[in-house]
């Protein structure tokens, strides 16, 4: 009897520490150390005390880059690199070699044209991979590397964080999509002479419009000045969208929501900026499962683009169905 109930008790404890049993602690590898976000995500994987820490992963090793001809990457990679390196991630000198330690990676490079380069070994290497903001410097780009991604079956996704501010996504789960009827997104519109004027820093507030109006966008119009552009799009069911970028006085993001009962406005809670995509990426890193349609960044791109060609044809209108 007494060696049944210690068998019962064994029993009874090794189910007890399948049910609390924590899966492993994902492995994350950075490539691009030339963006404030390379440290800013570190830490919150890193740093336990840090006030939106997240045990689940890991970053452990690092891959530096840097573009000799973007001042936003040559003038702070070192800066950030040891930052990075502070956090006990190992910097490598190669992605291949960086690969061979980790089960995730986070391309942060604030280049977006050597994105495609960046992430085909990886993709060769079978690991899940987050693009951070810009997911490329061109539309074209942007295709091949879900191209290839899907080909060889690797779970890979973009976005900005501006996406899933809590204010922004609480409105939208309150509000059913087809209750949308318009909306006008406003945010800081910098300019970078190596990448289409919106996809270097618009991207934000461009995503914040596709967050809330979809994928299907037919039409795109710009206004430009030195100070400021505004992109009006029309949407297939005959919605209206507009981005208003901004380079001159006041700066900020934010949007306004039109439905047939209520104008919702939404101001970003910037504290939990960085803290609400990471938990997006940790899931994603997970299940494999991207929380944004690939058409609907695909078709961010394309209305940047179209924004470009507009401004290159003084603002005619751009019709993107042909």
């Amino acid at each position: 009897m007494k060696n049944v109930i210690v068998l019962m008790l064994l029993i009874s404890l090794f189910a007890l520490g399948c049910l609390t049993a924590q899966p492993p602690t994902i492995r994350v590898g950075l490539i691009g150390l030339d963006t404030s976000h390379a440290p800013a995500f570190t830490r919150m994987l890193n740093d336990s005390t840090h006030d939106y820490f997240f045990p689940e992963a890991r970053v452990v090793g690092a891959y530096p880059g840097g573009s000799p001809d973007v001042e936003a990457s040559y003038t702070r990679v070192d800066k950030f690199t040891k930052q990075v390196a502070g956090y006990g991630v190992e910097i490598v000198d190669t992605i291949p070699a960086m690969l061979q330690n980790v089960d995730a990676v986070i391309l942060t490079s604030v280049d977006g044209r050597v994105h495609l380069e960046q992430v085909k070994p990886v993709i060769a290497a079978g690991k899940p991979v987050f693009i951070d903001k810009p997911m490329a410097a061109s539309l074209q780009d942007v295709k091949e590397i879900f191209r290839l991604a899907n080909d060889s079956g690797v779970p890979c996704f973009s976005a900005s964080s501006l996406r899933f501010v809590t204010p922004l996504r609480e409105t939208l789960q309150e509000i059913s999509s087809d209750a949308v009827i318009g909306c006008d997104v406003y945010s800081p519109a910098s300019l970078e002479p190596h990448h289409p004027d919106l996809m270097w820093y618009g991207v934000h507030g461009v995503e914040m419009l596709f967050a809330v109006m979809g994928a299907d966008n037919e039409t795109v119009r710009r206004v430009h000045t030195e100070g400021t552009d505004v992109v009006v799009g029309t949407w297939s069911d005959g919605r209206i969208g507009t981005f208003r970028g901004i380079r001159h006085g006041a700066r900020g993001y934010g949007a306004v929501i039109y439905t047939e009962e209520k104008i919702h406005r939404i101001e970003p809670d910037m504290s939990t900026l960085y803290a609400n995509l990471m938990k997006e990426i940790i899931a994603f890193f997970r299940t494999g499962k991207s929380p944004i349609p690939q058409e609907e960044t695909i078709a961010m791109f394309r209305f940047m683009q179209a924004a470009d060609e507009s401004k290159a044809q003084e603002g005619d209108v751009i019709r993107l169905t042909e």
